[in-house]
């Protein structure tokens, strides 16, 4: 080099120009951009929750509550058995995050507000709250869902519920276990490892502390193979009676302090590794001598927790619409601020294909959902109450089915970025199974619908009357509201192992035949034909995008 060379300096090429990538989806009100919603509270009659809904629904959307929904799941629970002393104290730590979660869905009553103030829309608006939380973190509403869902059976104890219910229906929150609180949060331990569902196989014991019965304390000895959120303060679980209290599979409410102040015995063995749900911690716990005191009558323990079950069966319906609602939103999002082969990737055709059928199994999941919720109200008649006794079973059943596949297809609409833990979907799809397997899998829902139709022969009828509200409007309906018809027919008059095998079969039409004939009864005839089409008609496809020629794709996608 010379004197004169000119110097010479390195000339990086930019690589790292981000462009073609959406914004993040934060400081939205998911209320106000879910007009099937909020339509869906206007017509059950809940329009008095709105300006509540629109607040939680920027509370939801917000930058802050999308990163502590983030954090939660990131930041897993962690089991501390003992102290640094030695002491045991079996306790769960959660990230922060979680319990602003937590907190915030209890302050606008996600788990009690319905039994709080009951009339005409209570369960909806409560439904819609439960819906918008859990749309962007699944795991905190389980025990949110299990304080809800805990009320009817607290009641029938009315000295136990004197006590506790006031607990529940605070709308504060503390993490802290103590015996002055004035909250409570609430969880179930049913199953054991030897019977899973078949809860009568159970044998966790239960020997009274004095004469027993109703009401009356008894020391509970066993292992509880789930036990969700055990640090939850007070939890419904059932054991084997002794005494002459009275015996048998009976229902106790065991708190996790007792009334001096002191830890009640609850040993917290592991923590479960799950598929998802990962900011909810779920337990395997060891009783031994735990004091617990029986709600309901000895014997009856399944009756008397059956009816939290119910409400959480709902729950598990709200989950996995919240899920689809999430799936739909972040894939249209995506899709809608992404360019891909010179045009927007959301008006490429086959894309758009997708997109609509995502939005229909949405749409029909959400009008199913709230009108379920509706069906739970306190002014429901017996009609109302036969009808939600079958169609809570079968929506649980098809529903959250459908969840997981759903989330899957979502997540693909996002390509790589879908793959990774960076967007929600990850999350979602490891969460949508959860939801079908939680308050009793396929085949346990399936059996619980047939046990329906032959206990409960008034809940047929007013499933059928229901449905067959849209007779009329649309010849493929029709002819599927006539098989459905004969196919009930015929399986009454089967043996019980015939009827089991054609169960899912069964509870399938009459999921499909709820979701139309609603869907055709209060959305859009665009949105009806299409899900007519593309789920019962003969050239239905089997995956989502290949929905029927001619179907209003734009009209359908307007709404989500």
């Amino acid at each position: 080099m010379t004197a004169t060379s000119p110097v010479t300096h390195p000339r990086p090429h930019p690589t790292h120009e981000v462009f073609n990538q959406p914004e993040p989806r934060v400081n939205v009100n998911e209320y106000d951009l879910n007009p099937v919603l909020a339509e869906a509270v206007t017509r059950h009659d809940a329009g008095w929750a709105d300006d509540e809904l629109r607040q939680v629904g920027a509370l939801v959307g917000s930058a802050r509550f999308q990163q502590d929904a983030a954090l939660a799941n990131i930041h897993t629970p962690e089991l501390r058995a003992f102290d640094r002393w030695g002491h045991r104290i079996d306790d769960v730590d959660y990230h922060p995050a979680y319990h602003r979660i937590i907190s915030a869905a209890v302050a606008h009553g996600a788990h009690t507000r319905c039994w709080d103030d009951p009339r005409p829309g209570s369960h909806v608006a409560r439904a819609a709250i439960f819906l918008l939380f859990g749309q962007i973190e699944p795991g905190h509403a389980c025990p949110v869902s299990m304080t809800h869902a805990v009320i009817p059976s607290l009641e029938l104890q009315p000295d136990v519920a004197a006590l506790w219910v006031p607990k529940a229906l605070s709308r504060s929150y503390s993490p802290d276990l103590s015996a002055d609180k004035q909250s409570a949060i609430f969880g179930m331990s049913m199953t054991e490892k030897q019977g899973g569902s078949d809860v009568r196989a159970n044998t966790t014991v239960a020997r009274p502390v004095g004469a027993g019965g109703p009401g009356a304390e008894y020391l509970l000895t066993g292992h509880k193979w789930f036990c969700s959120a055990p640090m939850s303060d007070a939890f419904l679980v059932l054991a084997q009676a002794e005494g002459p209290g009275g015996e048998g599979l009976s229902c106790f409410l065991l708190p996790r302090v007792l009334p001096d102040g002191t830890r009640n015995v609850f040993r917290i063995q592991r923590l479960k590794d799950k598929l998802g749900n990962k900011s909810n911690a779920s337990s395997e716990i060891e009783l031994d001598g735990t004091v617990a005191v029986m709600i309901g009558e000895p014997g009856r323990g399944v009756r008397t927790i059956i009816e939290m079950v119910s409400q959480t069966r709902l729950d598990c319906v709200l989950g996995s619409t919240a899920g689809m609602r999430q799936s739909v939103a972040e894939a249209l999002w995506h899709t809608r601020h992404r360019t891909a082969f010179g045009a927007m990737l959301a008006d490429q055709p086959a894309m758009t294909a997708v997109l609509a059928d995502l939005a229909l199994e949405s749409e029909a999941a959400t009008v199913t959902a709230m009108r379920l919720a509706r069906a739970h109200d306190e002014d429901a008649g017996d009609a109302e109450r036969a009808f939600r006794r079958l169609a809570t079973a079968v929506a649980k059943y098809w529903i959250c089915k459908r969840g997981p596949h759903h989330s899957y297809e979502a997540l693909e609409c996002l390509g790589g970025n879908g793959y990774t833990e960076a967007f929600p979907l990850a999350m979602r799809y490891r969460e949508q199974p959860v939801m079908a397997v939680w308050e009793g899998s396929g085949n346990v829902i399936a059996l619980d619908v047939l046990r329906a139709m032959t206990r409960e022969p008034e809940s047929v009828a007013a499933f059928d009357t229901e449905v067959n509200l849209a007779r009329g409007t649309h010849p493929v309906l029709d002819g599927h509201l006539d098989r459905l018809r004969r196919e009930l027919t015929e399986l009454a008059g089967l043996d019980a192992a015939a009827a089991q095998r054609r169960a899912r079969r069964t509870v399938e039409s009459m999921a499909l035949a709820l979701e139309a004939s609603l869907l055709v009864r209060f959305s859009p005839t665009a949105v009806s034909e299409a899900f007519i089409a593309a789920r019962l008609g003969d050239d239905r496809g089997f995956e989502y995008g290949t929905l029927p020629v001619g179907t209003d794709l734009q009209t359908i996608l307007a709404r989500h």
